[in-house]
Parts: C-alpha cells; sequence; structure tokens
C-alpha cells in the first residue's frame, strides 16, 4: 500500500512539474502582417529559421475566418474568435458584431487588460505599422503605444526595450502583407521583404539580450494570416496558415508541434499562461503548456 501510494506522489510530482509556469518576467509579441506558412521553408529568413531550430514551432496555425488582420490580431489577443470578440471586417474600429462582454475599458477583455489588472504598474507597451491595431489592443490598458513607419519600428522598439524593459510588448510590422497586395505572394518581391524582416526580427532579439533581460523572457513570432495571389480573407490553406514560433526562457528546443492542433485565439491564452494570469471565462483558447520543458 505504501508503494502504490509513493507511486501516485511520484506521478503527480511529474505532471504538476511538466505543468509549472516558467518563470518568465519578459513576453515580446512579434508579428508580420501577411507572412503565410507556405513560404517559411523557401524564404531566406536565416534567424528566423535559427529560433526555429532553438525554440518550439509549427506552420499549422490556423486563422479563424475571415483570413483578415483585425479578426485575427483581435483574436490572438482576445482568446476567441470574431463571432465572440466582434471584430469581422478587415480594417474594423469598432466590433462589427456585438461583443459577448466588454470589460471597464469597453472592449472585450484583451490580455493587455489582464495584466494591468493583476499588476498595475507593470510596463506594457504596443508600436505598430498599421493603424488598425491601435482598436485592438485596449489602449487604456497599455502605458505607451505608438505608430511607427516601418523604417523607424525597429529602432523604436530597440530603444523601448532598452529604457524600459517591458513585462509586456508587441511589435508589430505591416508587411510581408503590403508586398503582397503589390506585387503578389509567393513572388520574389515578397521573398525579400521577408528576408529584411528577418533581419529586424534579429535586431529586436538582440535588444533584448543587450539589455540583459533575455534569459527572462519569451519571444513569439507569429502572423495574422497568409495569402495567396495578391490577396486574403479567403479558405485556402495559403491564406489561413500561419507560423507561430516560441523562443527563450522554459521553451523546449528544436520542438515542432506541427502535431498540436493549434487556433489563433490559443496565442492568447498561451500568452497569459506565461504571465500567470488567470483566463477569464468568455475565453475558450488553450494554453500550449506542451511548448515548454
Amino acid at each position: 500500500m505504501k508503494k502504490l501510494l509513493l507511486a501516485g506522489a511520484i506521478c503527480l510530482l511529474c505532471f504538476a512539474g511538466c505543468n509549472r509556469k516558467p518563470a518568465v518576467e519578459h513576453v515580446f509579441f512579434i508579428g508580420l502582417d501577411g507572412w503565410g506558412s507556405y513560404s517559411v521553408e523557401k524564404s531566406e529568413m536565416t534567424f528566423t529559421k535559427k529560433m526555429m531550430e532553438e525554440g518550439a514551432w509549427t506552420l499549422k496555425k490556423r486563422t479563424v475566418l475571415p483570413s483578415h488582420s483585425a479578426a485575427n490580431w483581435a483574436s490572438m489577443w482576445m482568446g476567441v474568435g470574431p463571432e465572440v470578440h466582434g471584430f469581422y471586417e478587415c480594417c474594423s474600429k469598432t466590433p462589427d458584431l456585438e461583443p459577448r462582454l466588454t470589460y471597464k475599458n469597453g472592449i472585450f477583455p484583451t490580455v493587455f487588460q489582464l495584466l494591468r489588472d493583476k499588476e498595475p504598474d507593470a510596463e506594457i507597451g504596443c508600436l505598430y505599422e498599421w493603424d488598425g491595431i491601435k482598436y485592438l489592443i485596449d489602449t487604456l490598458s497599455v502605458n505607451h503605444y505608438e505608430r511607427v513607419p516601418q523604417d523607424q519600428l525597429c529602432e523604436a522598439a530597440k530603444a523601448y526595450i532598452a529604457t524600459k524593459k517591458p513585462r509586456l510588448a508587441a511589435f508589430i510590422y505591416d508587411d510581408p502583407d503590403h508586398v503582397g497586395h503589390k506585387f503578389g505572394h509567393d513572388t520574389p518581391e515578397y521573398y525579400e521583404k521577408l528576408k529584411e524582416l528577418d533581419a529586424w526580427v534579429e535586431e529586436i532579439v538582440n535588444a533584448i539580450d543587450q539589455a540583459g533581460i533575455l534569459d527572462k523572457s519569451v519571444i513569439i513570432l507569429t502572423s495574422d494570416h497568409g495569402g495567396i495571389d495578391h490577396g486574403h480573407g479567403g479558405r485556402t490553406m495559403m491564406e489561413m496558415e500561419t507560423p507561430l514560433i516560441f523562443f527563450g526562457k522554459g521553451v523546449r528546443k528544436g520542438y515542432c508541434y506541427d502535431d498540436l492542433s493549434v487556433m489563433e485565439y490559443d496565442v492568447a491564452s498561451t500568452m497569459a499562461w506565461i504571465l500567470g494570469l488567470e483566463q477569464p471565462q468568455p475565453w475558450f483558447g488553450r494554453p500550449l503548456t506542451q511548448i515548454f520543458e
């Protein structure tokens, strides 16, 4: 009997260890608008591929429908799809549907708001190229938000990291989406833009390292949707499958989790889990605890 009790206790300890939250002090979310999974293998994104080798990744994360920007960025920060948070059209500034509920700031609960409520003094920020982002993040819950031109966004992110060492920060590029609309997806111009963005991602990660907080951080690199021909919004896999890469403190190394079913709203749940936040009842995302050691 004692042996059975001992074995049971060991099993419980092992289970608890497998689901233990990593001791993460900083979370950085980097978004590349319009980056489809189909492009990763053919791209010259050398640093991104290094992050994959040293972190956890999938190329099978699916968008919510429609495969547009507002619906999907919102889902990654609100833990639900558009039928619940209400942002449906491509560039919605207000919900197209009545949200299931709103919090004190008049918006469906975001991960930014959950962190602000739990940690009133936390530094939270968002720098973005597309102005539509500010309608999705709950600006009343962040210390600093700013629209920054693409050629200045990397330097702005680096300065923010160095001076503020934020608890949670999001840096959102509006490419390769623009290039996809102008020149087409899966074109030489598209891959050239991915190469340029990859270099900026590397600079941002280096800035986190230079700030002395890389070993305390988790970095998330992902996209809202992909594309086909000159657009997106439809139901093809080129439009609906996007990369989701986790890199940093406690993340399993070289771990491909394509076998897991992953949706946009699982990103919010995973961010909340990493930050030690309680997921609100309306969220139906699932934290990806399997990708952590």
